[in-house]
């Protein structure tokens, strides 16, 4: 990727902040400096200084927009109201930090995440799937075909399926719970105990075998 699309990138991240393009400025002062650095001052007001290691920063004519391109190819953008955006060429991966304190990171397989000044991240999935992550250590995801998975902070799991079944997940047993009320649950020795909506019981052992059916 060259520095032109590096730049087009940036401005797709930043496109809410719609400012109209300036005719081209010509360079009214130019200034060489010892350590090999150059700087130009144009006729707009803004400024360009190269270092000598080929990073090349350029000011706008209000001294708040920024956008430093440096000799790796990473490129720092800052505009007027204190966004700030700034591409890793290597990892293709662009970090934008605005004046709220939000983040959002954009990676090369179209990735998102965001991190939200109160510690809660967010990560959007190509596919489709969110999942948002609490700073007391809860976690929700939600999938494409409406399924939701929870995470408490005590470890246990909910899953929440279209259908209009759940599922509970603990350190000591796995439960699945029917529309129609029906409650099985799966202990971590084996033991698998069904109450059906009909008040019926039926408890099995960790050999499958039936040990109460109560109807």
């Amino acid at each position: 990727m060259n520095k032109k699309e590096v730049i087009d990138l940036l401005n797709s991240e930043i496109k809410h902040n719609n400012t109209q393009v300036a005719p081209k400025a010509v360079v009214r002062e130019e200034t060489r400096y010892p350590d090999g650095k150059v700087e130009q001052l144009l006729s707009d007001g803004s400024r360009v200084i190269v270092f000598r290691n080929g990073t090349r920063k350029e000011i706008g004519a209000d001294q708040k927009s920024i956008t430093v391109m440096f000799f790796n190819g990473d490129v720092k953008r800052v505009l007027p109201d204190g966004t700030m955006v700034y591409y890793y060429c290597d990892a293709q991966t662009t970090h934008s930090t605005y004046p709220s304190g939000l983040e959002v990171l954009q990676f090369p397989n179209k990735q998102r995440e965001k991190r939200h000044p109160d510690g809660t991240r967010e990560i959007l999935f190509p596919d489709g799937t969110v999942k948002t992550m609490y700073p007391d250590g809860r976690q929700e995801s939600f999938f494409p075909d409406g399924t939701v998975v929870k995470l408490s902070k005590n470890g246990e799991k909910t899953v929440e399926f279209t259908n209009g079944q759940r599922e509970i997940h603990t350190s000591q047993y796995k439960q699945r719970i029917y529309p129609d009320g029906t409650v099985k649950t799966v202990y971590l020795n084996g033991r698998q105990e069904t109450k059906y909506s009909s008040g019926r019981i039926r408890i099995k052992n960790n050999e499958d075998i039936i040990m109460l059916d109560r109807k």
